[in-house]
């Protein structure tokens, strides 16, 4: 599907407190969805600010610690900054943007009220050393795995994305076969005649299955761009399939509802009403219990699919 005959939905966080069930419609046919006007001013500085910590301390060279991950740039051929682990664990104000009502309401009604938060992450493209990221899925659904609900990540995006450092999806591509994603994703090169740009606003922020074909184009003269990904697994599926063990879960479920309470007493949220987190059935939650900390290696509750 080109570009040119591709009409794609917009959610708007000003106007409303959740996606749609139109735009939720689209990004379970199409593997992506566009949130504008997400993050207001002042929560923006913030997670700005903080995130320029952590990339700061990036790149002044960290050894030994996995969670900062580097790869070779574009034009240097150094050592760059691409990704930093685990940020929920490393900036307070991270934690109350995982709480986010207008996204866990979004969330709610694309995976219903038992959703887990997996995966948390910052990636990075630095100025004029953007790293090309290949055509490639996230991962795939679970084998077996007959609920259709989607598995997705929430990009939040705290500088802006032009055609030189945005990402590139190819619509409907969530639905193709493994073999047929794997033959797409093995063609030499960035070549987009079946993709389209995402181009975005600091702000703004993308869904994206993660099972849809997506990736950047290696910069040339690219901006920073810096992005916070969380990724979001409905509770059922993760119990029937893993990746994470039961323990995981409950643990994310305590880290969650500990980020809500930060959310609230954060002092540039502007007014709004929190999320209310309430799993049932198997995944209920009898307590509340503080976390000892926010950062639950993946490796250490792993069983596997």
């Amino acid at each position: 599907m080109s570009q040119a005959n591709h009409n794609i939905l917009i959610a708007d966080a000003k106007t409303h407190t959740a996606i749609t069930e139109e735009q939720a419609q689209f990004f379970r046919e199409n593997g992506f969805l566009i949130i504008r006007n997400l993050l207001e001013n002042k929560e923006l500085q913030v997670l700005q600010d903080e995130m320029q910590t952590l990339l700061d301390r990036g790149m002044s060279g960290v050894e030994g610690d996995n969670d900062y991950q580097y790869g070779k740039g574009t034009k240097s051929g150094g050592k760059v900054l691409k990704r930093i682990e685990y940020v929920v664990d490393k900036s307070v104000p991270t934690r109350a943007l995982l709480a986010h009502p207008f996204v866990l309401n979004s969330v709610e009604k694309l995976q219903g009220n038992n959703f887990i938060p997996t995966w948390d992450s910052m990636v990075i493209k630095m100025p004029n050393e953007g790293i090309i990221v290949p055509w490639h899925r996230d991962a795939e659904r679970p084998v077996g795995c007959a609920d259709d609900r989607p598995i997705f990540n929430v990009d939040f995006y705290l500088d802006s994305a032009d055609i030189k450092s945005c990402l590139w999806v190819i619509p409907g591509s969530n639905l193709w076969t493994i073999e047929a994603s794997k033959e797409r994703c093995s063609r030499e090169g960035f070549e987009t005649s079946d993709a389209i740009p995402v181009p975005l606003e600091a702000g703004d922020a993308i869904l994206h299955d993660i099972t849809v074909v997506h990736g950047s184009p290696s910069g040339d003269g690219n901006a920073l761009r810096r992005t916070i990904y969380f990724e979001f697994r409905p509770g059922e599926i993760e119990l029937e399939f893993g990746p994470h063990n039961r323990e995981y879960l409950s643990l994310k479920q305590q880290v969650l509802l500990e980020c809500i309470e930060t959310r609230k007493a954060a002092s540039y949220i502007g007014n709004e009403k929190p999320y209310e987190y309430k799993p049932s059935g198997e995944l209920s939650i009898s307590g509340t219990i503080k976390p000892n900390t926010f950062r639950y290696p993946h490796e250490e509750y792993w069983i596997g699919q």
